[in-house]
C-alpha cells in the first residue's frame, strides 16, 4: 500500500499554507504540502519534515496525526504542523520540473470555515474534517512544551 503523508501547516497569522494546482484542461484546485513516504525515510514524520523541505524550503513543528485516509491501495495520513518560515523559492522537489505536471502556487489562506470554503482543497474529506474541527474549537493549533 503507498503511504502518502501531508500537513495542515498552521503560520503565526493563523492562516494555512496550501498549493493550488493549475493543469490543462482541469478546474483548478488546492492541496496541502506532502506527498509519498520513500523506502529510506526514517518514519513518517521523517518524510513529512523531508516533503516540507523539498516542496517550500520550510521547517515545521509537527503537532500530531489529524486524520487517516484509506482509499484501495493508497493511505493519506494528515499532521497538523506549525510553520514559521519558508521560501516557495527554495523549493527543491523533483515534480516542479517534470513535464506536464502544470503549475504550482503557495498560497495562504484563512484558517476558518470560510477560507476553506473559497477553494477546493483536495481531498474533500480533509476538507470536512478541517471545516468541523474549526466549528467545534478542536483544531487544537498549540504545541506542547
Amino acid at each position: 500500500m503507498t503511504e502518502r503523508v501531508r500537513a495542515v501547516l498552521v503560520t503565526a497569522d493563523d492562516t494555512m499554507l496550501v498549493i493550488r494546482r493549475t493543469k490543462p484542461g482541469v478546474p483548478v484546485y488546492w492541496v496541502l504540502p506532502g506527498g509519498g513516504v520513500e523506502a529510506h525515510d526514517e518514519s513518517r514524520e521523517a518524510a513529512l519534515h523531508r516533503e516540507i523541505h523539498e516542496e517550500i524550503a520550510g521547517k515545521a513543528d509537527i503537532i500530531r496525526l489529524l486524520h487517516t485516509l484509506e482509499t484501495v491501495g493508497e493511505r493519506q495520513l494528515f499532521y497538523l504542523a506549525r510553520i514559521a518560515t519558508w521560501s516557495f523559492e527554495d523549493r527543491t522537489g523533483p515534480e516542479f520540473n517534470a513535464e506536464g505536471r502544470g503549475e504550482y502556487a503557495l498560497e495562504e489562506v484563512p484558517l476558518t470555515v470560510e477560507g476553506i470554503d473559497e477553494i477546493d482543497l483536495k481531498p474533500e474529506e480533509i476538507a470536512h474534517v478541517l471545516r468541523g474541527a474549526i466549528a467545534e474549537g478542536t483544531l487544537g493549533t498549540e504545541t506542547t512544551a
